[in-house]
């Protein structure tokens, strides 16, 4: 056991620097901004989201903030008890996650982030150009693949539009499973290139991507995309999110939108920008996006009680 000590010493030494920096702050402490982020790979996120922090950081002094933290959480759920009980004060999601925060009413929405040149997107839903589907009912006793539980794009936006239209899914074990006659059987691929590949090799009818992935050659083959054609889409929502928490201090959260809204300008804030998962801008959330987050947040409310 005494030979173990150092090697433990040593391990706990190592982490520590990246454990001050994930610390829970006090929820009292209003010096102190707190980034936060659902995440299944800390490290490699923490890359991302230091380098904006590191940058608004210092523009807030006027407001009283003096430094700021990260704060991962495991899944979304942790995320909300997080954002309740004030341990992060604001955070990036996509549509579907924001529209489920703000439903349990611990966040707002406060800017949308551009990337990949869109502030906005939707889902397609593609078939094999020989396929006899032709529409969202003839997938009825059939299969589609969508990418994760997580993807607002590739599950959120389609299984609602399904639902919308009258479908009923069910979950398959696997994509060589099949549905009953009167449902949609669908199944989690994981990532967009399985998705197009399931598709092309017959595995499943149909597969469903954003139009920003329909045209990503990395995740839809030239080779594969003229052997497909769409037979419908979803409607129009913001890309991603920059949200607060409730109760934030109204002088902070006014502050924090005027920092990130001007970063687009400041030559600084280039490299930030483009660490943050390649965010262009941030811009403002006008009516249309509002309508577009709260009829998303019917739509995954209605897919988390029906279909999960």
């Amino acid at each position: 056991m005494r030979r173990l000590m150092p090697a433990l010493l040593c391990l706990l030494l190592a982490w520590a620097p990246f454990a001050r920096a994930q610390g829970t702050p006090s929820a009292d402490d209003a010096s102190v901004l707190v980034l936060g982020r659902v995440s299944d790979d800390p490290k490699a996120h923490y890359d991302q989201l230091k380098p904006l922090l590191d940058y608004v950081i210092p523009r807030m002094a006027s407001v009283g903030i003096r430094s700021g933290r990260i704060l991962m959480a495991k899944d979304l759920q942790q995320m909300t008890s997080y954002l309740r009980r004030g341990r992060v004060d604001w955070i990036n999601e996509t549509a579907g996650n924001a529209a489920l925060l703000e439903y349990r009413d611990v966040a707002r929405s406060l800017l949308i982030s551009e990337r990949e040149g869109a502030t906005r997107y939707h889902s397609l839903f593609f078939v094999r150009r020989d396929s006899p589907v032709q529409s969202l009912q003839d997938l009825a006793g059939r299969s589609v693949a969508f990418q994760s539980p997580l993807s607002t794009s590739a599950y959120f936006l389609p299984a609602a539009q399904l639902l919308e239209n009258g479908q009923s899914l069910e979950l398959l074990l696997s994509p060589m499973d099949k549905p009953a006659a009167d449902r949609v059987g669908y199944v989690f691929a994981r990532t967009e290139l399985n998705i197009t590949t399931w598709v092309h090799k017959r595995m499943v009818d149909a597969g469903v991507l954003s139009n920003l992935d329909w045209i990503n050659p990395a995740r839809m083959p030239p080779t594969f995309s003229q052997d497909f054609r769409v037979i419908a889409r979803t409607p129009d929502v913001p890309r991603a999110l920059i949200l607060t928490r409730r109760g934030m201090d109204p002088r902070v959260e006014a502050r924090l939108r005027e920092v990130l809204m001007d970063a687009a300008n400041d030559p600084e804030a280039v490299e930030a920008l483009r660490r943050f998962m390649d965010t262009v801008r941030f811009v403002p959330i006008d009516d249309d996006e509002r309508r577009a987050l709260e009829q998303l947040a019917t739509g995954v409310q209605r897919v988390r009680a029906e279909v999960e």
